[in-house]
């Protein structure tokens, strides 16, 4: 299933994520109406590792016209500040370093040098992002943000990947394969302040007004942890974006596997200051990313390629 009306309305959202098969006979049918939104802390906060990969990106050398475009007050500090979570292989830090990697730094790396500037990044909690590029604390949040309408109110955007929503469970689930049915009395691990958190809200909120049993929603504040109390049985269902469904899974060791195929198809984007004069040239040096091959070097390294657009643009979002 794949529906490209990713977050259209609240009430869409909910209607793309029932139509995912999510119940069954053979799955815990647990009835219990708790809270739609339970802070849990997990055992472990350990992400799946992999070996790196060896293709080097080559430095950027700035193009004079687009540094031209710069703000001053960006342009003065030299350097560029961004902000990252953890959400791999889109961003997250090298085993046993504090240092991140992923195609957000990569690619945020090339925009710096290709507008003259220095990136500096920050590790930061993804439902923080936001507020710190509103409150000037970061330049630019590069963390598979999705541009949504609604996050147009406060930030500006510059979109520059094409993702769905996926959910994925244990390998040893018994979860029904077949039949479209609600999530109604389930239980979902979902990363704070993410769409997927959102969605799953919206769909508990249902299932009580149709008197069914709610959805019970674990938060939390990294997709690490999120994984790590699905494989605890915390959670029945980990629900986050397909890239990271893909990576989690393929670098599991086999505790789990996809459910459904990736849906919602919308635009990740660089989140920037609303009206703060960054959006232009960070479009400018995207774009020259993508005409030259650099942006589509990136996204082969990690492996992501099947989500790249062919030109970036602001405030790209429908919905």
């Amino acid at each position: 299933m794949r529906v490209i009306t990713r977050l259209m309305k609240p009430a869409s959202v909910a209607v793309a994520l029932a139509a995912v098969a999510l119940a069954g006979t053979g799955c815990s049918s647990s009835t219990k109406s708790t809270s739609a939104s339970t802070a849990a802390a997990a055992s472990g906060s350990a992400e799946p590792t992999m070996s790196l990969p060896t293709t080097v990106i080559p430095p950027q050398a700035p193009v004079a016209a687009i540094v031209a475009m710069v703000p001053a007050s960006i342009k003065s500090t030299g350097t560029l500040t961004v902000a990252a979570a953890s959400y791999p292989p889109d961003e997250f830090l090298a085993p046993g370093t504090s240092t991140l990697v992923g195609m957000d730094p990569d690619l945020a790396t090339a925009i710096a040098q290709t507008m003259g500037l220095k990136p500096k990044f920050v590790h930061a909690v993804f439902a923080t992002i936001l507020p710190g590029v509103i409150a000037g604390t970061y330049d630019m949040g590069a963390s598979s943000i999705s541009d949504t309408l609604a996050r147009q109110q406060t930030v500006d955007f510059v979109t520059y990947y094409s993702a769905g929503e996926q959910f994925f469970v244990k390998t040893d689930s018994t979860m029904a394969r077949s039949g479209l049915v609600s999530p109604c009395g389930h239980s979902i691990a979902v990363m704070g302040g993410t769409i997927q958190e959102a969605a799953a809200k919206v769909q508990a909120t249902q299932c009580v007004a149709g008197g069914k049993a709610t959805v019970t929603i674990h938060t939390f504040a990294t997709q690490a942890q999120a994984n790590t109390a699905l494989a605890d049985g915390v959670a029945e269902v980990g629900f986050t974006d397909s890239p990271a469904v893909a990576y989690t899974v393929s670098t599991s060791h086999g505790v789990f596997q996809t459910y459904g195929e990736p849906f919602n198809a919308a635009p990740y984007g660089l989140a920037l200051g609303k009206g703060n004069g960054m959006t232009a040239p960070v479009q400018a040096a995207l774009n020259a990313l993508i005409a030259d091959g650099v942006y589509g070097q990136i996204l082969t390294k990690w492996g992501l390629q099947a989500g790249a657009v062919q030109t970036a643009s602001i405030n790209g979002a429908i919905h």
